[in-house]
């Protein structure tokens, strides 16, 4: 049997959900959002909770930050920033080379450094 990761008691899939359907509920009854609004707000509602599972199960938060930079890049552009795809590439960047950097502190060799070094001589 295996375990699975939860948030509140709920597995993140079903947060998903209630966050869509939130989403959907708040448009029809007059939340002024488009439907490529809504979509990108979902995109984030993903990233967030990919972020959320990847540090809980301590695997891959690097990679859920950086998706979560770029979702967060697609909802502001979804709402009206005007940043040409130079900017968006240079911020993405710059992003990943933070990230980069922090991941680089919390990562450990699988095997010890001695083991790597080189060929051991026989006497």
């Amino acid at each position: 049997m295996y375990s699975t990761t939860r948030i509140f008691g709920r597995e993140p899939a079903a947060w998903l959900t209630v966050i869509a359907v939130a989403v959907k509920l708040l448009a029809a009854f007059g939340l002024d959002v488009s439907a490529d609004q809504q979509a990108a707000i979902n995109a984030v509602a993903a990233a967030v909770m990919g972020v959320l599972v990847a540090a809980l199960v301590h695997d891959g938060v690097g990679a859920a930050l950086i998706s979560f930079a770029q979702a967060g890049l697609a909802l502001a552009i979804g709402y009206g920033l005007d940043w040409s795809a130079d900017r968006q590439a240079v911020v993405m960047a710059a992003v990943t080379v933070v990230v980069g950097m922090w991941d680089r502190t919390q990562v450990t060799a699988p095997v010890p450094a001695a083991s790597v070094n080189g060929p051991k001589r026989v006497a």
